[in-house]
């Protein structure tokens, strides 16, 4: 075994399952959730069939850091994590929209403006802007949250609204808690010589409070680029060294996929994914400032997980 694709636990007092792009979560009584960080990968709001080696230790773990470095800025779902690749935190009713920060064009948001399109979620961009171009703000530009199989979709804050998917006094104060984390996560990038270029927050409703949910400033997330190389780079039109999931999309257009209906999915080879996996290592150790230390994917495994979660779930 190589990877963690799926777990099939069945928990003490266990009320329900749901299995997301990455994540296998488990609702304990209705009030706790049991989130499991596979080593699945997604581009393109596709799921691979192959995993890669190590990947959901690596973003759980990256996720809780962060998750206790920005508690003070708003509340959060998590309770412990009481396995590498396990989080266990508060039910919370999610809204319906994620919150996209960006502080450069790039990625997404590059090959719209590429296309000619000069407003984004409400937002007009001025025009003669360059490839990894810095905003002089961040932005947002939120997006609705898609169904496994389907895209998530660019929507403005004035459509949220209109719509009633978010009230304006909740909308308001998303855009100020993920400004808020966005400034944290780039000054904790920037002591450890990154940028963070772009991320999204997800949240989540606990009674009438807020609570920042999922994942934070993980690979899977956001992007990075090395500053370093960014500001040598940029100003010779040159490409910056980035740490993220995108060049994973940049190699699946290099072989015809898009995620657009009618194209075969290239396959992950052994090489592929062991290059995949050395990047998710080398961001991890980037940002913590640690080796990686893997916990081995050995025959008591699936064993040793569900007993940490099971002890976890008596303390609740």
């Amino acid at each position: 075994m190589n990877s963690v694709i799926r777990t099939q636990f069945d928990f003490p007092r266990q009320t329900g399952v749901y299995i997301g792009k990455v994540r296998d979560v488990y609702t304990i009584d209705n009030r706790i959730l049991v989130m499991i960080a596979t080593d699945r990968i997604s581009a393109f709001d596709i799921v691979f069939p192959r995993g890669i080696t190590y990947k959901g230790q690596i973003l759980n773990r990256i996720a809780s850091d962060f998750l206790d470095l920005t508690a003070d800025i708003v509340p959060n779902w998590k309770i412990a994590t009481p396995h590498p690749m396990v989080t266990v935190g508060y039910r919370c009713e999610p809204f319906p929209v994620e919150m996209i920060v960006r502080s450069f064009l790039t990625g997404s948001s590059w090959r719209t403006y590429k296309s000619g399109k000069r407003t984004l979620c409400g937002i007009t961009l001025p025009e003669g802007m360059k490839e990894h171009q810095a905003f002089e703000h961040p932005i947002i530009t939120p997006t609705t949250k898609a169904e496994i199989g389907a895209h998530d979709q660019d929507i403005s804050p004035r459509e949220i609204i209109d719509r009633g998917l978010v009230s304006e006094k909740d909308y308001r104060k998303l855009e100020e808690y993920s400004l808020a984390l966005f400034e944290r996560g780039q000054k904790l990038a920037a002591e450890k010589g990154l940028i963070l270029v772009d991320t999204k927050y997800e949240f989540g409703k606990l009674g009438d409070t807020i609570y920042l949910i999922d994942e934070i400033h993980t690979p899977d997330s956001s992007r990075y680029f090395y500053a370093e190389d960014y500001r040598a780079n940029f100003p010779k039109g040159l490409p910056p060294r980035q740490l993220s999931k995108e060049f994973v999309r940049e190699w699946l257009m290099d072989n015809g996929f898009s995620g657009q209906p009618g194209q075969k999915m290239p396959v992950l080879t052994d090489r592929v994914i062991e290059s995949i996996s050395n990047r998710y290592i080398e961001l991890f150790e980037h940002l913590t400032g640690t080796a990686f230390v893997p916990l081995t994917y050995d025959d008591a495994f699936y064993e040793n997980m569900e007993g940490c979660i099971r002890n976890m779930i008596a303390r609740l």
